[in-house]
């Protein structure tokens, strides 16, 4: 009686196991799929490798106003 207890266990282990993972494998395969039609009708847009060289004046500007906000942080 108990070998056959057991044996149904493990159908069902077995069964249950199997039901998952062929589930996952269905998600990996929609996923995919999904992400391929979405790049397809939505490409990433092209972004410009070389940006642009900001002059000196932003720069200094930049630090001028960092340096202002440091200052006025440690005075409150």
């Amino acid at each position: 009686m108990e070998t056959n207890l057991i044996l149904e266990g493990f159908k069902f282990m077995v069964l249950g196991m199997g039901t998952v993972f062929m589930f996952l494998i269905v998600l990996i395969f929609m996923m995919n799929m999904m992400s391929k039609i979405v790049h397809k009708y939505f490409p990433e847009p092209q972004v410009d490798i070389n940006p642009p060289v900001a002059n000196k004046q932003d720069n200094k500007k930049v630090i001028a106003a960092i340096t202002a906000a440091i200052a006025h942080h440690r005075q409150s």
